[in-house]
């Protein structure tokens, strides 16, 4: 099965969009502010990591490398492991179950946001 960082990336960004409005509308009322600001943090790196899918299959059309297509998938991951960490961790405040567990999943998650980036990187300087 091919990767397709685009659609992985206008999903994820589309989907950004209805948590961040879900977070504003309906959480808001229901939670603490602190609980709401790691709901926050979680859409916004699930946004800005749906964008950079969005490039690195822009970019992979463009110049097909190893690199990018592993960029991509760690974002992907990423997304998963972190914001997908925080929402759940939101979620357990929601509903009164303990879910703080799952927090050492999250730095995993910005362990493979940071290597989607640095092999971003290490693509630009390597093609040079």
């Amino acid at each position: 099965m091919r990767l397709r960082p685009t659609i992985w990336g206008t999903a994820m960004s589309g989907v950004a969009v209805i948590l961040g409005a879900f977070g504003a509308h309906a959480l808001t009322e229901r939670l603490e502010p602190p609980a709401i600001e790691v709901f926050k943090t979680a859409v916004q790196y699930q946004m800005y990591h749906g964008l950079a899918l969005i490039l690195t299959g822009i970019l992979l059309k463009s110049k097909p490398s190893k690199n990018i297509a592993n960029a991509a998938l760690s974002f992907i991951i990423g997304i998963f492991l972190f914001s997908g960490s925080l929402y759940l961790i939101t979620l357990g405040k929601l509903t009164n179950s303990e879910l703080s567990w799952i927090g050492p999943i999250t730095p995993i998650g910005g362990l493979a946001f940071i290597i989607g980036w640095g092999l971003l990187v290490y693509h630009q300087v390597s093609k040079r």
